[in-house]
């Protein structure tokens, strides 16, 4: 798959572009029981919960990697006003959606 601009802000110096329609990149992840235990004793003590951290991370990159799959699919060059979203599914997984405007460059 060929690397594509993603940006979150409107316009891309430099470019004229048309808007080809929205593009979404989606995941829902969850880690498994052993690591959902360790995490209940930190909610304990306080801290960061860095198996949910690297979980969150993971999750954002597949859903960016999603995203420009489906950009490239339509055909677009790159995908402006990019925006995540994220929230549970129960008590132990996470989805995160990645969202924008697939658009083509104008020549």
């Amino acid at each position: 798959m060929s690397e594509i601009i993603v940006t979150t802000t409107e316009k891309i110096p430099g470019q004229e572009y048309e808007i080809i329609g929205e593009v979404f990149g989606l995941t829902t992840q969850s880690k498994n029981v052993v690591r959902n235990i360790g995490a209940g004793l930190k909610n304990i003590v306080g801290g960061e919960i860095k198996d949910y951290t690297k979980m969150l991370i993971e999750a954002r990159d597949v859903a960016i990697q999603r995203l420009r799959k489906n950009a490239v699919d339509l055909g677009a060059d790159a995908v402006v006003m990019m925006r995540f979203d994220s929230g549970s599914i129960g008590t132990d997984m996470q989805s995160v959606a990645a969202y924008g405007t697939a658009v083509k460059f104008i020549n």
